[in-house]
């Protein structure tokens, strides 16, 4: 009986869920166009920072995302399919191996940068003094 509800739930819901978003991962800097009604105006208003966490699933998931202003650090969460919010792009991906960032909330600083996600040796190419491992040639390696 339980799993015949939530088919129905589910089914309901579908056409809410937004399917225009980017993939977005914990780390990665983001920037929220939220829209804000203020009487009968209504405008966008963007809020960028580190995506700190995410929980839910479907229509009930939620996003919370992290900025410094003024060395304070503002925390606003958002459910993801929300008409409130107008688009999210990603600005930058950061490197993250924990899935919330809440010890974000105690550093201060430099320490407070994620590193940029980099796979590959060709982005350490530019670097001064970097030499890429050499293998050994084949017939010096048969000679012995």
């Amino acid at each position: 009986m339980l799993g015949g509800t939530q088919k129905i739930i589910e089914g309901l819901t579908a056409d809410t869920i937004k399917t225009n978003l980017p993939t977005l991962s914990i780390g990665d800097t983001v920037s929220v166009h939220c829209r804000i009604v203020e009487g009968d105006k209504e405008r966008v208003q963007v809020f960028q920072g580190v995506l700190m966490a995410r929980s839910g699933s479907g229509i009930n998931e939620m996003i919370t995302v992290r900025r410094i202003v003024d060395d304070l650090g503002v925390e606003r969460t958002w459910p993801i399919n929300s008409p409130l919010i107008a688009k999210i792009d990603v600005t930058r991906h950061g490197d993250s191996r924990r899935s919330k960032l809440y010890f974000l909330r105690d550093r201060v600083g430099k320490s407070r940068r994620l590193r940029d996600r980099r796979r590959g040796i060709k982005h350490t190419a530019g670097v001064i003094g970097f030499k890429p491992p050499v293998a050994p040639a084949p017939e010096a390696a048969a000679a012995t």
